[in-house]
């Protein structure tokens, strides 16, 4: 049975309507609406299905950054998630935080909770850099699937259709496997507010993994 491992992150809200700092070095976040990554989200659901399922024990969802990113394991909680561990990653140093950096947190957190698949959203909104599934892979030397448009977990070897430029492509893949989800994988539940203000399972961790 798979022990699933998902990461959440916080980013602007996709509605928002960005504005560029004066000085030209990124983006206004300041009192702006910030919500889960929606890939994540996709990503969260497919664990949680696969729990509803019977073949997953656990979903553990992860977030790294500063305080406020414990608003978005809450939502993860809130939405079905087992567990949350916020890894705190605050100030020029979260500024600095790029997919290597998270990718080697995610397969330290991965191996020391033993999980053997993990699901990510295939991008983050903000900087569509969609690298972290595939450097976690490799930091594991796990089978990847990404782009996923369905999954489908029979024993030990996980079946991923998977969206590429010339249309659809299915792999078999052994586990433990990381995946990363598609837009067209499902379609994310609402987390209700007493659910949101009910979950506290929230483990706190110190970044680790070194800087890459």
């Amino acid at each position: 049975m798979a022990r699933v491992l998902v990461g959440v992150k916080r980013v602007i809200d996709y509605a928002v309507k960005i504005r560029v700092k004066p000085d030209k070095t990124g983006v206004v976040t300041e009192g702006v609406k910030h919500s889960m990554n929606p890939f994540d989200e996709i990503a969260v659901e497919e664990a949680i299905r696969l729990k509803e399922k019977k073949i997953a024990q656990e979903v553990i969802a992860v977030t790294c950054g500063p305080a406020q990113s414990l608003e978005t394991l809450r939502t993860a909680l809130a939405l079905g998630a087992d567990r949350g561990i916020h890894v705190e990653i605050s100030g020029k140093q979260y500024e600095e935080a790029g997919p290597l950096q998270i990718s080697k947190i995610l397969a330290k957190l991965a191996e020391k909770e033993n999980v053997n698949l993990i699901i990510l959203g295939k991008q983050a909104i903000d900087g569509d850099n969609n690298q972290t599934g595939q450097m976690t892979a490799a930091h594991l030397n796990w089978p990847q699937g990404t782009f996923a448009s369905e999954i489908t977990l029979e024993g030990e070897t996980l079946k991923v259709l998977r969206e590429i430029d010339g249309g659809l492509e299915t792999i078999e893949i052994k586990m433990p496997a990381v995946v990363t989800a598609d837009l067209r994988l499902n379609e994310p539940r609402y987390a209700t507010l007493p659910n949101i203000m009910g979950k506290s399972f929230i483990e706190s961790k110190e970044k680790e993994g070194g800087q890459g």
